[in-house]
């Protein structure tokens, strides 16, 4: 019966149609945008009613059965081609569009796939988690059927965007930022680069300051200048803001919307790219980007010249605060400055509040598996953490790779206190630099109390507070539980004669290493 319930209400759900999204809608007449709502929520809830024992995951069907155009036998794989739109509005992945002809044009069988850029300033060596977003809605338009650019700022990076910014960036060397853009090149090419494995050609990196560094600026006043209109300058919010606050702005940022609004254009016009992407405080360097495409490129054939803008909500939690800071700093994707195991461990640790929408906008799960998983969170037999594991392992797998994700787990499985995996030292020897360590002597630490080391290695900071946790059974050496205060350090405790480990709880852990 339950069955039948469920099927009933997913079949009553697809009939009707109805979606839970918000988006803003672009008119290039008035360059203003108006904000539509369709909110379907007290509808599910009536259905939810009427058959109880469904789950929730019935309320929308995966991808594949829902948005896919479903083709005849034999027709292309245009005419059979997902609508990316509708998967990021489903995921929450969508903000704002220039234009709500997108929807249609990127399942339209008549039409090529779409070309679709997203823009990485070259401000560190490595991408951080806020950038994670725009790679991950690259990655659907590429699982969509569509291609991809990702746009490194080499030129753009040298002047600064001010969006979301109170002051001016600091300038930064030629060395430098080539040195950023190598390492942001090298990660983006590696996380796309297994999405699109069956076809290199559906992506491609490329670097701005390729055709900004032989621009003069009389021809850029004279082929781009004319064509904006100060006053709509001035009114996008990135730069209202900043000229209302003290500092005020410089024209160096001022111009940068007019050339991240160019880069647009060439691309648009050299590399038939008409879909930008960003996240929402990028909204008024979009659309500087499509007013130009249709003041510079205007044609008598005005169908052929449509270019789109999309963007997508800045990662957030669910307080409002800002998701992908940590104690120690940004959460970066590069391996070399953040070890796959702290980044797996960041996710770990995500509030229960937060973790089902970050499935759906960090994974690529399907929405019914996300709402199994949501559903199983709200019963007694849950497993705590079971949503966050499955989170942290879903986004490694995603930014490192299975190799980097397999890293990640033996890291957590070798620090886990009362594990039962065997330490040697080349686990221990991978985990060293994330965690705190000290270096000893062999002869200080050979027939030593482990209540005394503890100590020693400012594991604890005293003998009775090492007796203590011991007696509470939280003391570990080698993940094994320390329970006598009399138990000393022997010869075969020393993994492979150099390192051993010791824990205080589930959180502190020390990494000594002996000379």
């Amino acid at each position: 019966m339950a069955a039948t319930a469920s099927f009933l209400l997913k079949s009553l759900f697809l009939m009707t149609n109805h979606r839970l999204f918000s988006y803003s809608v672009y008119s290039p007449a008035n360059t203003t945008a108006t904000t539509t709502r369709i909110n379907s929520l007290r509808h599910n809830r009536r259905l939810l009613s009427l058959f109880p024992s469904a789950s929730t995951s019935s309320l929308s069907s995966s991808p594949a059965e829902s948005i896919q155009e479903p083709g005849e036998p034999g027709a292309s794989d245009q005419a059979r081609r997902t609508n990316v739109v509708q998967i990021l509005e489903e995921r929450g992945l969508l903000e704002s569009l220039t234009g709500d002809t997108l929807r249609s044009a990127c399942v339209d069988p008549t039409l090529s796939p779409l070309k679709v850029y997203c823009g990485f300033d070259p401000t560190a060596e490595s991408l951080h988690l806020g950038n994670l977003l725009g790679i991950i809605v690259l990655s659907w338009f590429l699982r969509c059927g569509h291609s991809a650019v990702a746009l490194l700022g080499g030129a753009t990076g040298r002047v600064g965007d001010p969006s979301g910014k109170s002051l001016e960036r600091p300038e930064l060397d030629v060395h430098t930022l080539d040195k950023n853009t190598a390492g942001i090149s090298s990660t983006i090419r590696q996380v796309l680069g297994r999405i699109a494995i069956t076809d290199s050609s559906s992506f491609s990196i490329l670097n701005n300051f390729d055709w900004w560094k032989d621009v003069k600026l009389l021809d850029f006043l004279r082929e781009v200048g004319r064509f904006a209109r100060v006053g709509t300058m001035i009114s996008k919010e990135s730069v209202r803001k900043r000229l209302e606050s003290e500092q005020g702005m410089s024209y160096t940022e001022f111009t940068y919307q007019l050339l991240q609004g160019y880069d647009f254009v060439y691309l648009y016009k050299n590399e038939r790219v008409n879909v930008q992407i960003g996240g929402s405080d990028q909204w008024g360097n979009i659309t500087a980007g499509t007013e130009l495409i249709r003041k510079i490129l205007n044609s008598e054939d005005e169908e052929q010249k449509v270019a789109y803008g999309l963007t997508f909500p800045l990662l957030l939690k669910s307080d409002g605060t800002k998701f992908g800071k940590s104690e120690d700093g940004a959460i970066w994707l590069n391996p070399s400055m953040l070890s796959p195991y702290k980044f797996y461990q960041y996710f770990f640790t995500v509030p229960d509040a937060d973790v089902v929408r970050f499935l759906k906008i960090l994974t690529f799960l399907s929405m019914e598996e996300i709402g199994e998983i949501e559903w199983q969170m709200q019963g007694p037999g849950y497993v705590p953490n079971m949503a966050q594991r499955r989170l942290a392992e879903e986004v490694t797998r995603f930014v490192h790779g299975e190799a980097g994700l397999e890293e990640a787990l033996k890291a957590t499985e070798a620090l886990r206190p009362g594990a039962e995996t065997k330490l040697d030292w080349k686990t221990i020897e991978g985990i060293a630099e994330d965690v705190p360590s000290c270096s000893l002597a062999y002869d200080q630490v050979l027939s030593v109390l482990i209540v005394d080391l503890s100590v020693s290695t400012g594991l604890l900071e005293s003998k009775s507070a090492a007796r203590r946790l011991l007696k509470q059974g939280g003391l570990y050496l080698n993940n094994g539980r320390v329970d006598s205060e009399s138990r000393k350090i022997e010869a075969d405790d020393i993994v492979d004669g150099k390192v051993l480990l010791l824990s205080a709880g589930k959180k502190n852990k020390m990494v000594n290493l002996y000379l």
